[in-house]
């Protein structure tokens, strides 16, 4: 069927998308690769990590696979990576669907700070504790009792081996930084560019997201009016882990609206946010 490219988020691997990867397969030839800097692929040293370096990246995928147009999906990191490939080839994209997508910050009060810890710190040897990035692993869950336990444990684990790499230190550190600090407004500003989305696109929101909160359903409707949204009551930051079977009906009656094929309707659990 038609293709479909899944992108996870910051400090993720692909392995955040498998179960979207299984829903989806059924209708349509998926790919879900892990992102430069993370997982299993290669840690350039010299990659800036921001929206656009993986953008172009991502179009030269695209390109080795003979994948003319596809449906994104991005969790995250991942769905803001997926607006920046619909802005700079809006015709290799068939729509967007991003979930919980790391748009630009409105308040940035540690811009200073942010903007003097150089990702280069990250070649130097060090690690988190276990303690600490368990508790931020599980924070990005509302539902708690949703996730597997050993799979949790597993995806803690699988962080703390892979940061030990100097590149994926660096890799994470270069991308959070670029996330926070990427500016919200002016001429080159995130939003006004938004404006300019020209791909159907459907916002998933979680509505106890305390990453990227469901409020900035509001800067899109301002921005982006043309675009879906959907709040998902109950989930955090990852609704295709959480809430997995609304987050892939949405993917999927939306692929088949643009598509023109007849769908279903939203799931109950679903609703709609349209600010004013």
């Amino acid at each position: 069927g038609p293709d479909v490219l899944l992108l996870h988020g910051l400090g993720g691997t692909r392995a955040s998308l498998f179960e979207t990867a299984g829903a989806l397969s059924r209708n349509y030839r998926v790919h879900a690769p892990d992102l430069p800097g993370f997982g299993s692929s290669s840690k350039p040293a010299l990659g800036s990590y921001n929206a656009g370096w993986f953008a172009d990246t991502l179009l030269g995928f695209m390109d080795e696979l003979g994948i003319e147009s596809a449906h994104l999906v991005g969790n995250s990191m991942g769905g803001r990576i997926a607006i920046e490939i619909g802005l700079r080839s809006p015709d290799r994209v068939t729509s967007l669907g991003l979930l919980c997508p790391a748009v630009a910050w409105i308040k940035r009060g540690f811009h200073p700070i942010v903007r003097l810890l150089r990702p280069e710190f990250g070649l130097l040897p060090h690690g988190f504790r276990r303690s600490t990035v368990a508790s931020q692993f599980w924070s990005i869950f509302h539902d708690r009792d949703s996730i597997d336990p050993a799979v949790g444990e597993l995806m803690v684990d699988e962080f703390r081996r892979i940061y030990h790499s100097a590149g994926a230190r660096y890799a994470f550190l270069a991308s959070a930084r670029n996330i926070y600090l990427e500016a919200p407004f002016g001429s080159s500003g995130f939003y006004p560019r938004l404006a300019r989305l020209q791909p159907p696109a459907l916002f998933v929101w979680g509505s106890h997201d305390g990453l990227v909160p469901a409020k900035f359903s509001r800067q899109v409707q301002r921005w982006l009016p043309q675009a879906e949204q959907v709040t998902l009551e109950n989930c955090g930051h990852v609704p295709q882990v959480e809430r997995a079977e609304e987050t892939n009906q949405l993917l999927m009656r939306f692929f088949a609206e643009v598509e023109g094929a007849s769908a279903p309707g939203l799931p109950a659990a679903a609703r709609r946010t349209w600010a004013a």
